[in-house]
């Protein structure tokens, strides 16, 4: 399922890049403004084309898409953390020696060298 999901989200992603590219520009930019009305600098009503219905159902296919894929990714790593399972395991201790063995002694300090 989250395979399926990711390969429909990266062809939705790829499909709203090709739309978006696809439509004209409004050309000009800021540059070309030099003042006048409010439809000049937000670019006035538009026919909405076919493109235009495209780019907003891919964009939206892309928002619900990613939401899903959310879902399920976390869903299938519900379980424990590692750090969780061994908090849950208890503090663990150091290996014992075997029964009836006596430790090394530690090795002796080491002697500062003679004085002249």
């Amino acid at each position: 399922m989250y395979y399926f999901l990711l390969a429909l989200l990266i062809l939705d992603g790829l499909l709203l890049a090709v739309v978006i590219l696809l439509q004209a520009g409004q050309g000009g930019g800021l540059a070309s403004l030099g003042g006048g009305s409010p439809d000049r600098v937000l670019g006035g009503r538009q026919a909405t084309t076919l493109l235009h219905q495209l780019s907003w159902s891919f964009g939206g296919a892309l928002l619900v898409l990613s939401l899903l894929l959310s879902l399920v990714a976390s869903r299938g790593a519900g379980g424990l953390s590692e750090v969780q399972r061994q908090l849950q395991t208890g503090p663990r201790t150091a290996p014992q020696a075997p029964l009836g063995t006596t430790p090394a002694p530690p090795p002796p300090p080491p002697q500062p060298p003679p004085s002249p």
